[in-house]
């Protein structure tokens, strides 16, 4: 578990989070969204401990990340899983490279058990067989989950996820949300996902934070989604045509 409380972040005299207060639940897909410029990145920057915040707190699991020892920094960074937008595979390294990368970064761990462990989790993500290619041999989706076995290999418990589905055709995305959610569930991880993509909201969002010029403007599920009459809120969502037959038809079946 990942708790916000009063979080605030400037840059000079511009104002990015505002008194921002959140729960991002253990074992469950937590999603950030919001239109660019609300603050969701530089929210995420905060958590990881790449921003000081300039207020308030971020706990993990109960314990304060500004109270952290170097020492103990460290060991949380070991605890942290991330996927990067677009994947941000190294180009030169195999698939079975870039998989072990953590591993070799945090582990003292004999290289068999290493492998081991890499050949695990490409099994869970259906890549076996491609060890030995380069990222460039193999297709988007492929590399982005190349990437999520690198994020969950050192067995985190926290993983972030920024825009996981970027540049995925809609089917790709899909099998994507799915496999980060199993993953989630499987692991009891606190997962949290940034996203544009509705698609996801819909689909994988058991826990949702609606940020708007900085601040939470909403939260809740997918299932309140559809629900919502926040008006900042059903603009974002339900934007497109089709979206908001979609709210339509959600209405006419609760």
């Amino acid at each position: 578990m990942i708790e916000v409380k009063n979080l605030h972040k400037a840059f000079n005299d511009q104002k990015v989070l505002n008194g921002i207060e959140y729960v991002f639940e253990r074992g469950k897909t937590n999603l950030i969204i919001g239109e660019s410029g609300s603050g969701k990145s530089v929210f995420l920057k905060c958590m990881l401990g790449l921003f000081k915040p300039d207020q308030g707190t971020i706990e993990y699991d109960g314990k304060p990340f500004s109270t952290f020892s170097d020492v103990e920094q460290r060991e949380l960074r070991k605890e942290i899983g991330m996927l990067f937008q677009g994947g941000a595979l190294f180009d030169s390294m195999t698939v079975e490279e870039n998989v072990m990368f953590p591993l070799k970064m945090f582990t003292r761990q004999k290289r068999s058990e290493m492998l081991n462990r890499v050949h695990e989790v490409l099994k869970r993500v259906n890549l076996e067989g491609n060890e030995n290619k380069m990222p460039s041999e193999i297709s988007g989706g492929m590399q982005k989950r190349v990437a999520i076995a690198r994020a969950i290999v050192n067995k985190p418990k926290y993983l972030f996820c920024d825009e996981p589905n970027s540049g995925l055709d809609p089917k790709t995305a899909t099998v994507i949300d799915n496999l980060i959610q199993d993953l989630t569930h499987e692991n009891d991880i606190t997962t949290v996902i940034i996203t544009h993509d509705m698609n996801s909201v819909l689909e994988i969002g058991e826990r949702i934070a609606f940020l708007k010029d900085g601040v939470l403007a909403w939260k809740g599920t997918k299932k309140e989604i559809f629900q919502t009459e926040d008006e900042a809120v059903t603009n974002f969502v339900y934007s497109s045509n089709l979206f908001q037959k979609v709210r339509e038809a959600q209405l006419k079946g609760l």
